[in-house]
């Protein structure tokens, strides 16, 4: 069951704005949806409502914070093709397509990943949670590549645990603007909320979750380099951040490659998740499925090693 989650957080300033002060101390909400729940009297400064988010707190003001649970979506079963990797009665591990949504959210409810898998799958809904049906973990919209989805319960449990406990393995492939030095590294930037573009992330000083990042070179071409990248932690954005905070932006990304251009027309950005290994939640034998290249990276490969 949703439950209706309370937060108190105290202001470590003098002259902040409520709704800025409240993002500071929760970045894992966003500032419109804070800024919601200040208008919902859902917000309390010193044991008083308070519905106005430019509301100025002071340094050990107490907020107190209660968040409803999410109002569930009505999710449609769209007959969208799948690229089915793997299947059987306990999961299906797809090889999404660049520019498809994994879950529905407000504002974009149809066309979604979660929308095909209702149509493909019998008894869907429900696992997991509502609002994201079966879903282990994502894959940003313009990123293709391999993703599980829990067909049981058990089977949602066991997949998100493994994901956790890094004992799921992800190995992306991506092209990345310039020469990174060396034949392998790793990128250890702590991630949050961008301070000012709340629906970015970035590379944060202060309070931050721990991000790692492994790469290996897989190939230099002239001006870009192709990397394999496995992840020990899976933050939002974690491989677009990481490589545009090192100087190596991922190429055609929409959000973190501002300023560099390929001449190339993209769907999405040049970032594939190649590999997906994990243990059958019931056989308990490991499972390890590929996903084949999008023919625009496979092009776009081509066309660099002819230049």
């Amino acid at each position: 069951m949703s439950h209706w989650e309370h937060r108190q957080v105290t202001v470590d300033q003098d002259k902040q704005r409520l709704d800025r002060a409240l993002a500071k101390q929760l970045p894992d909400l966003s500032r419109s949806r804070l800024q919601t729940l200040i208008e919902q009297q859902q917000v309390q400064v010193n044991g008083a409502v308070c519905t106005d988010k430019k509301y100025q707190v002071h340094a050990g003001d107490t907020i107190f914070l209660v968040i409803p649970p999410p109002q569930p979506l009505s999710l449609e079963p769209e007959a969208i093709p799948l690229d089915v990797l793997y299947e059987d009665e306990h999961l299906i591990i797809v090889n999404k397509p660049a520019g498809l949504v994994v879950h529905p959210a407000p504002g974009n409810e149809t066309g979604t990943l979660v929308n095909a898998l209702l149509a493909h799958c019998d008894n869907l809904a429900g696992i997991g949670g509502v609002e994201r049906p079966g879903i282990v973990h994502r894959l940003d919209k313009e990123t293709s590549g391999a993703l599980v989805a829990a067909k049981t319960d058990f089977a949602h449990q066991h997949l998100q645990s493994q994901i956790q406990a890094k004992t799921a393995q992800r190995e992306y492939l991506g092209l990345v603007h310039g020469s990174p030095q060396g034949k392998a590294g790793t990128i250890e930037l702590p991630m949050g909320r961008h301070p000012v573009n709340r629906k970015k992330m970035a590379v944060v000083e202060k309070g931050g979750r721990s991000a790692i990042t492994h790469w290996q070179l897989e190939e230099r071409l002239g001006n870009y380099t192709l990397l394999l990248f496995r992840l020990e932690t899976g933050r939002t954005h974690q491989i677009r951040v990481h490589c545009s905070a090192i100087g190596h932006p991922i190429v055609g990304d929409p959000v973190y490659s501002s300023g560099h251009s390929l001449g190339v027309n993209l769907s999405g950005q040049v970032l594939h998740a190649r590999r997906l290994c994990l243990t059958h939640p019931v056989t308990e034998e490991r499972l390890c499925a590929i996903a084949p290249l999008p023919t625009d990276f496979t092009k776009l490969l081509t066309v660099l090693k002819n230049r």
